[in-house]
C-alpha cells in the first residue's frame, strides 16, 4: 500500500496549496491512502466543515485534528456526520466524534487511522499510550487491516519517539504533528514501523510556525497580550511523509519525506 501523510494545514495558504496539489500527487505517486492533519486550517485555529469537505474532495481519505479541534464549534455536529474526520482518541468518554476510523482502500483492503494527543506541555487528557493500545487490540495488522497509521499530536519530541518505539511492529506508521517543523529523522524502526517525529506543516514557512512573524515574534519580546495571531499568507510548502507498506504484514518497506513548493528545499519521492 502507498500512503501519504501531510502535516498540519495552516490557514488559507496551506488550504489552497493542498487543494491545488493533492489530486496531482495522488496520481503521480499512485497513492492508495492520504491522511491530512487539518486542525490549523481555519485561520490557524480549528477546522470548518466546508474546509474539511474541500480536503476530502481533493483526495484526502482521512482528516485528523488536535488541540484546536473545538475552535470552530460548527465542527462538533459535523464530526458525527462525517466519520472520516477524527479527533484525538484520548479525549474523555462522551466527547463528540471518534478518535479512530477504518477506511476502505482500493484492492479490497482496509486501513486504520488513529489520532492521539500527547500530554507533555499539552492539555491533561487521558493516557495516550493506553488509549491507542486499546484501539489496536480491536484489529490485526496484516489480517483484518492492511495498514495502520497513528498521528501523534504532541509537543515533546521525547513523547513522540516513545510512541514510535512503543508501537514499533504493531502499526505501519507513527508520525508526529503539532510543532509544524519537519524533522530529519524519517526512518523505518527495527520492528518495521515507519516513523518521523514531526511531518511539518502545509503552510508558509516565512513565518513563526505558520503565523505572521511580526506579531508572533513580539510576543516573545514583550510577554504581553497583543493582536490576535493570523496565518502568514505567502506561498505554502506542503510537507509530509510518503510510506510504502507490504500488504502481507502491514509494515513499512519505504519511508521518504515530501516537501513541495514554497521556501523549503523540494523533495518529491520517486513514483
Amino acid at each position: 500500500m502507498r500512503l501519504l501523510f501531510l502535516g498540519d494545514v495552516v490557514g488559507r495558504s496551506g488550504r489552497d496549496a493542498l487543494v491545488r496539489e493533492l489530486p496531482g500527487l495522488r496520481a503521480k505517486l499512485a497513492l492508495d491512502l492520504v491522511v491530512v492533519n487539518g486542525e490549523n486550517a481555519s485561520h490557524g485555529f480549528g477546522l470548518a466543515p466546508d474546509m474539511a469537505r474541500a480536503f476530502l474532495a481533493a483526495g484526502a481519505d482521512v482528516i485528523t485534528l488536535g488541540n484546536h479541534a473545538w475552535d470552530r464549534r460548527e465542527i462538533i455536529p459535523y464530526l458525527e456526520e462525517e466519520r472520516r474526520v477524527i479527533r484525538p482518541i484520548n479525549f474523555p468518554p462522551g466527547t463528540p466524534g471518534q478518535g479512530a476510523v477504518v477506511v476502505e482502500v482500493p484492492g479490497n483492503r482496509r486501513a486504520l487511522v488513529v489520532n492521539v494527543m500527547g500530554r507533555l506541555f499539552m492539555d491533561p487528557l487521558d493516557d495516550p499510550f493506553r488509549a491507542v493500545q486499546a484501539e489496536l487490540a480491536k484489529h490485526k495488522l496484516g489480517q483484518t487491516i492492511q495498514a495502520a497509521i497513528i498521528d501523534v499530536h504532541a509537543e515533546a519530541t521525547s513523547e513522540k519517539q516513545a510512541f514510535g518505539h512503543s508501537f514499533d511492529g504493531l502499526v505501519s506508521l507513527v508520525v508526529g504533528t503539532h510543532t509544524h517543523v519537519p524533522t530529519a529523522d524519517h526512518q523505518i524502526l527495527p520492528g518495521g514501523t515507519a516513523y518521523q517525529t514531526d511531518a511539518g506543516m502545509c503552510g508558509d514557512y516565512d513565518s513563526v510556525i505558520g503565523m505572521g512573524k511580526g506579531g508572533a515574534s513580539l510576543r516573545f519580546w514583550r510577554k504581553m497580550p497583543g493582536e490576535r495571531l493570523a496565518p502568514a499568507e505567502g506561498e505554502a510548502t506542503l510537507c509530509g511523509l510518503f510510506v510504502e507498506t507490504q500488504d502481507a504484514t502491514g509494515l513499512a518497506r519505504r519511508a521518504e519525506p515530501l516537501r513541495m513548493g514554497g521556501r523549503l528545499s523540494p523533495i518529491i519521492p520517486a513514483a
